[in-house]
């Protein structure tokens, strides 16, 4: 069966040059399979959201030649959907209400730190979903975490064998935010599964999340899709792409004149779909797509390399 893949852009900033690569692989990983490619714009991370990044976003995908199937899926549109979910996983008892704030985590003393992730201690997991009630009755604010019980292995289509520890790499995680929205790992497990998403291709930033979405995929009785984690985009210094290494917003190469298939090509060269950078259409790679080709590490986007394509980044 063909896959069915998904670009899922977050409107909290403008999409880069990172995003691209990313975007584009996920979306030849589909297609060279003659599968579907859906689009979600996660919009859900309400005070962080820019206006008019989700438009802009749009926009960069279309001036990469990257189109999909069937109509965007916008996560604000779907909250009930987030709410039936929570509402099913309290009543199966494996979500509670949790009153602690980050800074009261950090000062537990039994608190472990695991790669720079702050592990809940399980302060609140006494407590059952049914005390939820008198909470809000005394109007103290709660999120819900789910109960962790395994940290599940899976094979990443990219990066291989993957285990992670999750009662030492975070502990019992947040699936709905005091503020009374869902959290990232509720929300687009509920939507993969309603989009029928079979293939996640994503950044491997996002590694950690994988345990986390699965042990939801087996709560709510969902498929999971299977996942690849490719390497992300870095600058000269080896860090991830941010303001400090210029601007390398797509839309900042757009307005200075890049065209859509110079930066398509050099990115596939850096995926090892090209031996040299040179522009080409995304679907004039479709035939020349293997994920195993890409690199397994980061890929440095140095200067000399956007002067190829006529940008020089302020």
């Amino acid at each position: 069966m063909a896959p069915t893949g998904r670009l899922a852009p977050s409107p909290t900033g403008a999409q880069h040059v990172g995003n691209a690569r990313t975007y584009l692989a996920a979306w030849l990983s589909a297609r060279a399979c003659g599968g579907a490619v859906r689009l979600r714009i996660e919009d859900i991370d309400s005070p962080r959201i820019k206006p008019g990044a989700a438009e802009e976003a749009v926009a960069d995908l279309r001036w990469l030649g990257l189109d999909w199937d069937g109509e965007p899926v916008v996560q604000t549109a779907r909250l009930a959907h987030y709410e039936a979910a929570l509402e099913e996983l309290s009543r199966r008892e494996l979500v509670y209400p949790c009153t602690c704030t980050r800074a009261d985590i950090a000062a537990a003393a039994s608190a472990p730190h695991s790669n720079e992730v702050l592990t809940y201690p399980g302060t609140c997991a006494h407590r059952r979903a049914a005390d939820a009630a008198a909470l809000r009755a005394d109007g103290k604010p709660f999120a819900w975490r789910f109960r962790v019980s395994d940290s599940p292995p899976y094979d990443d289509l990219f990066a291989g064998p993957q285990r992670i520890d999750l009662a030492r790499a975070g502990g019992d995680f947040v699936v709905w935010k005091s503020s009374h929205t869902p959290a990232y790992q509720l929300a687009v497990v509920v939507d993969d599964a309603a989009m029928c998403v079979t293939e996640v291709v994503r950044g491997d930033d996002l590694i950690p999340s994988t345990p986390r979405q699965l042990l939801l995929y087996a709560a709510l009785g969902l498929r999971a899709p299977r996942f690849a984690h490719v390497p992300l985009v870095v600058g000269e210094d080896g860090r991830r792409l941010a303001k400090r290494h210029g601007d390398t917003r797509l839309s900042a190469l757009r307005a200075a004149g890049v065209t859509a298939e110079a930066l398509v090509g050099l990115l596939a060269w850096s995926c090892g779909w090209l031996d040299a950078p040179r522009p080409i259409t995304a679907s004039e790679l479709v035939p020349r797509f293997r994920l195993g080709a890409i690199p397994p590490r980061p890929f440095v986007l140095a200067a000399d390399l956007l002067a190829r394509i006529g940008y020089a980044p302020a």
